[in-house]
């Protein structure tokens, strides 16, 4: 399979996946992997529900406090209110947006560079943790793709390079794209030495390979790995069904 995108070819010889399943097979897998890769992102999914959910929490107990002591001005109390409310659509809406890990959009399509910003954003802190630096390397212009299959493969290219690396180092996020397919490039790089002491374990079994290569081939992605390089092709979403109205 030839493939001239220059972040791909800059990885070498990437052989295709070989994949001899059933399609009954190939599902179950897929529906591993993609299991999998939820549980090791349930801490930072959680995370992201929770700093919302405090913040409100606080705030509501802060003006609790202050109604007690009489303290509260008419023009205070309504201004509070109406961060309350406001904290409150946040978290909702937060909280809405974690589910569609779960349950994808009506409308699961999203920017190749808005997608990788997200799951960068995402893993960065739990990661640093454990002794890597992720960065990306964002491409210009705009390329759809399904969000689900970016969300989950890219984190799962990620997780692969962390769990295998032998030490800690950096971890290269680069997208770019051609007029049919947004790529993305998952690179490992180790650290000179002395820049950690000390690479700290995941805590969890790493991803199955198998699995995460028939989610991909669910999704129609092309999914390349050498040593220590992942390769993504994303097709271009298309919307295929016409989306349901909300009632006003």
């Amino acid at each position: 399979m030839a493939i001239e995108n220059p972040i791909v070819t800059s990885a070498g010889a990437l052989p295709p996946p070989a994949m001899d399943a059933s399609p009954q097979r190939q599902r179950s897998l897929a529906r591993a992997a993609q299991h999998d890769i939820l549980r090791r992102l349930t801490p930072p999914l959680r995370h992201d529900m929770v700093v919302h959910l405090q913040s409100l929490g606080m705030m509501a107990e802060a003006l609790s406090a202050r109604m007690e002591r009489g303290a509260v001005a008419s023009d205070d109390l309504a201004g509070s209110v109406s961060k309350l409310n406001r904290l409150s659509r946040q978290a909702v809406a937060r909280c809405l947006e974690v589910c569609t890990w779960m349950e994808p959009a009506e409308d699961d399509t999203i920017t190749l560079r808005e997608g990788a910003t997200e799951i960068v954003r995402l893993l960065s802190t739990s990661l640093n943790f454990r002794g890597f630096d992720l960065r990306m390397e964002l491409g210009d212009g705009e390329f759809d793709v399904s969000r689900s299959a970016l969300r989950f493969l890219l984190a799962a290219a990620i997780l692969t390079l962390t769990d295998a690396a032998p030490a800690p180092g950096e971890v290269a996020v680069r997208t770019e794209q051609s007029s049919s397919h947004g790529v993305i490039a998952v690179e490992y790089q180790p650290q000179p030495q002395g820049t950690f002491t000390q690479l700290h374990e995941a805590g969890d079994a790493p991803l199955s390979w198998v699995e995460v290569q028939a989610l991909a081939q669910e999704h129609g992605v092309e999914l390349l790995r050498s040593g220590q390089a992942i390769i993504l092709r994303l097709p271009r979403a298309v919307i295929t069904t016409p989306l349901t109205m909300v009632p006003v």
